[in-house]
């Protein structure tokens, strides 16, 4: 049996990878056909070409919608498969506060731990945060994704699942919230500090040896350049494709719906149920939609410790998934 999961996993992985660099390619096309003028009475399509190639965003959304229903269908086998026999146990699994890279260890061990677990039916994720740094964010989403292959997840939020917060929360299969739970503020935030003015009124000289021209870009002892401006909005941007595509993938909304919500801003969830969230309720609503998935009834619930706090702070020149009211009470100069 064993032999056979891993087939099933490696098979989801494999149509995962394809749904994804298909999906990627596809929204960089429609970004590059919308940074294009064209008169509205014409209809276009966008083409990529090489050799022999020739494949438009129709074929590519097709391709995409196959692959995801191969990708459920795999993952429905894998979770039957993983089924506990006898009395099923829920696993509540806390994301308390801004995610940085502590947050990251304490709770990929815990969602990789569960995965491994044959006695947890399924788990509810339980995300309090306005998000943080984009590495941790990434890999947190990654695991959760991996874990709802083989296990359900959902997700519940009673105050606020902003930017980062949210990210992570599109990975699971359903968001249940507080009706008036704070959810979205899609998007990415750069921090640069710039204090060259403030070195030079106090008498502050900043002497730099490097091997680069951008060596010290995004330094707070001087501005940016032009180029490096360019390179850091390309940097963000390529962020922000990805929060798209994982909205887009995980709500079933297609990229131009998921752009609607896409201006940083969050919601109450009782003005996005449908979209951005599945149903509104409470803690003990979102374990009774878990039960219902699994098909279970008085499971054992099990939770876990959440993440220790840390001394979160913003040191220096960083993009950020997290939502713009929360960045000056964390910036740190020193």
């Amino acid at each position: 049996m064993r032999e056979n999961i891993w087939k099933y996993i490696a098979a989801v992985l494999v149509l995962l990878l394809a749904a994804s660099s298909v999906a990627v390619l596809l929204l960089y096309m429609q970004n590059s056909e919308l940074k294009s003028y064209h008169p509205s009475n014409v209809t276009t399509t966008v083409l990529v070409q090489g050799p022999n190639v020739t494949c438009n965003t129709t074929s590519y959304q097709l391709q995409i919608d196959e692959l995801q229903r191969q990708i459920d269908f795999l993952k429905a086998q894998l979770r039957e498969q993983n089924m506990p026999e006898g009395n099923a146990t829920i696993a509540i699994v806390p994301i308390f506060g801004l995610i940085d890279d502590y947050t990251a260890l304490s709770v990929i061990p815990t969602l990789r731990e569960i995965a491994k677990n044959d006695s947890i039916a399924g788990v509810v994720l339980w995300i309090e945060s306005p998000g943080g740094y984009v590495g941790p964010v990434r890999e947190i989403y990654s695991t959760v994704r991996k874990l709802n292959l083989v296990k359900p997840v959902v997700v519940y939020t009673g105050g606020i699942a902003a930017s980062g917060g949210y990210y992570i929360a599109v990975g699971a299969d359903e968001i249940i919230a507080d009706p008036l739970a704070e959810v979205g503020s899609i998007g990415v935030i750069y921090v640069h500090y710039n204090l060259q003015q403030n070195y030079e009124t106090n008498g502050i000289k900043v002497e730099v040896f490097k091997t680069g021209p951008y060596k010290d870009m995004g330094a707070k002892w001087r501005g940016l350049t032009d180029e490096e401006k360019a390179m850091i909005t390309e940097m963000v941007d390529a962020y922000f494709q990805g929060f798209l595509q994982a909205v887009s993938n995980g709500r079933g909304m297609g990229i131009n719906e998921t752009k609607k919500y896409a201006t940083g801003r969050t919601w109450f969830a009782m003005n996005v149920t449908g979209s951005l969230v599945d149903e509104t309720g409470d803690l003990d609503y979102a374990v009774s939609a878990l039960e219902e998935m699994l098909n279970v009834t008085n499971p054992r619930i099990v939770i876990y410790k959440g993440s220790s706090p840390s001394d979160f702070g913003i040191f220096g020149s960083t993009a950020l998934l997290l939502d713009p009211r929360y960045v000056s009470a964390y910036v740190r100069t020193g």
